[in-house]
């Protein structure tokens, strides 16, 4: 089969590996019906060391089951399902918690003999625990929002549950890329009453207006902190979803953020040390997020998805097949495209 594998910064090519098969009793082959590129994808996209032997690449995918293990019960051959970015078991005491990213018998796609998902097929683990089933369609639209279930939109919500977003708050997202719009939509979704979107691309900030952003702050840094301050009567928001990972939008969330109000991070940090000294401890300010246990939000944000009560696969600009992955890259980095979907 054709899949994506990365070799090194810029280096991303389409090549024939072997085609999945079933290795455990609990696992799935999948046949790959959607895919993307993820903007956690562009990090080693940018700066991977080059290296002889390329890895497998990719983590959000659905699919129609062609081959099931002995032991799989909750799936059949031909069901329509989606995978979250993470597999696991579902039933370890971190799943149970509703931690599946932390899961004792999970791990990450692309990793350790488990292929990645930008291509044709794949093989899934704990398949029980990691897909979940959905109703069969041939509707694009509606393919593309389930897909974002599998890491974009579940990761937006994820943010704005960790800042205890609810009805009637004001909330500040940080980041104009898929996440950050997301967040938009699931503040949006729980009740938000103003949402501050803070972006400069002028068609990702319609779209958030459209998922239900009320005002757009393109400054940054502390002309940034201080517009958002204005629109708040100088108190901040109740909620800052940082979906960015840069150091310079965490500080922009500690200065926006209204004393007794959440910082909830969900892009990917690429910084080490950031501030949380005693301005943020004499505010009462939480400093909270991580990664998305998207297995565990799925079941709840599937049926508006499925209702089109909310259309998160609008931040799809871009459809290509497996072979024009590289150019996909390529265009996602160069902010020529806001995501890539991939339509084998």
């Amino acid at each position: 089969m054709r899949a994506t594998v990365i070799y090194g910064a810029g280096d991303v090519r389409v090549e024939t590996v072997p085609d999945p098969e079933l290795v455990e009793p609990t696992d799935v082959v999948l046949r790959v019906v959607r895919s993307c590129i993820c903007g956690s994808d562009l990090w080693p996209y940018a700066d991977m060391p080059p290296r002889e032997h390329g890895r497998r690449i990719g983590h959000e995918f659905l699919g129609i089951v062609e081959e099931t293990g002995a032991d799989v019960t909750t799936v059949k051959k031909g069901d329509l399902a989606v995978a979250p970015f993470v597999w696991s078991d579902n039933t370890c005491e971190f799943c149970r918690e509703g931690l599946h990213t932390s899961c004792l018998h999970g791990g990450g796609w692309g990793a350790k003999g488990v292929d990645g998902g930008q291509g044709e097929a794949v093989r899934v683990p704990q398949a029980d625990g990691t897909l979940v089933k959905l109703p069969h369609t041939e509707d694009d639209d509606l393919l593309a929002s389930l897909l974002t279930l599998s890491d974009v939109f579940s990761t937006g919500h994820h943010a704005a549950v960790k800042a205890r977003v609810s009805e009637g708050q004001n909330v500040t997202v940080i980041g104009d890329g898929a996440v950050g719009l997301s967040a938009v939509l699931a503040a949006k979704r729980l009740g938000a009453d103003r949402i501050i979107l803070m972006g400069r691309h002028r068609a990702r900030t319609d779209l958030g207006r459209e998922f239900g952003a009320t005002d757009v702050v393109a400054e940054r840094g502390e002309e940034g902190v201080e517009k958002v301050r204005e629109l708040t009567n100088g108190r901040g928001t109740h909620a800052v979803l940082e979906c960015v990972g840069t150091l310079g939008a965490f500080e922009m969330g500690i200065g926006a953020v209204r004393a007794g109000g959440a910082v909830s991070r969900v892009g990917l940090p690429q910084y080490e040390d950031a501030p949380a000294g005693v301005g943020v401890f004499r505010r009462n300010v939480t400093i909270t997020g991580g990664v998305a246990p998207a297995r565990h939000y799925i079941p709840e944000l599937l049926p508006d998805v499925l209702d089109g009560k909310y259309q998160p696969g609008r931040v799809f600009d871009r459809t290509i097949d497996v072979e024009g992955v590289p150019d996909g890259y390529r265009a996602m980095a160069g902010r020529e495209a806001l995501k890539v979907l991939i339509k084998p």
